[in-house]
């Protein structure tokens, strides 16, 4: 299923049914030993997701989620390992868009949260974009008739000593720095 976010278009799928799972490696064509962030629906479900939750997480958290921030944690036995890759960390989200978090809630679990596209090329920012790029590779595209704003997430890893940004995206690195 393919849905809009505050970022751009995502491809999800409950991340307890490892079937749905192996699907969006095929369908992205994402090589398997990528791991693929969850998005969640409150703080509640990134402490089960989480073996620890440091203090500089906490603060990242307060300020920024829901929003355009990924931060990486010590993976709890709890998440599959074909979402980690059988790593050990996880990436988690809240977003601040409506239909992912209506999602999440009405399944009751955490949703992959990757980009809708083929690995390597545009995210999609609308139902068409994802259509053009995974046609029927996807069982449902949702269209809230509204472009997504286009900017992935930021990703802070907060696994080691000092905060990591592994990737700079809607959030700027002088404003994580800042928080921290």
């Amino acid at each position: 299923m393919a849905y809009p976010t505050d970022t751009v278009y995502g491809l999800g799928a409950c991340m307890n049914m490892r079937q749905a799972v192996e699907r969006i490696y095929q369908v992205k064509q994402r090589p398997i030993d990528m791991a693929l962030p969850l998005l969640v629906a409150n703080f509640s479900q990134i402490e089960e997701l989480a073996e620890t939750v440091p203090a500089v997480a906490l603060k990242l958290i307060s300020q920024f989620l829901p929003g355009a921030l990924t931060i990486v944690l010590p993976v709890s036995p709890s998440v599959p390992d074909i979402i980690t890759a059988g790593g050990a960390t996880v990436a988690v989200r809240i977003p601040a868009h409506p239909i992912p978090l209506t999602l999440i809630e009405g399944i009751g679990t955490p949703l992959v949260g990757t980009s809708a596209n083929v690995s390597g090329k545009p995210s999609p920012l609308t139902a068409a974009e994802v259509c053009d790029q995974l046609g029927d590779k996807v069982d449902m595209i949702i269209d809230d008739d509204q472009p997504c704003p286009g900017t992935a997430s930021t990703v802070v890893d907060v696994t080691g000593e000092v905060p990591v940004v592994t990737r700079e995206g809607a959030i700027s690195r002088e404003e994580i720095e800042n928080a921290c």
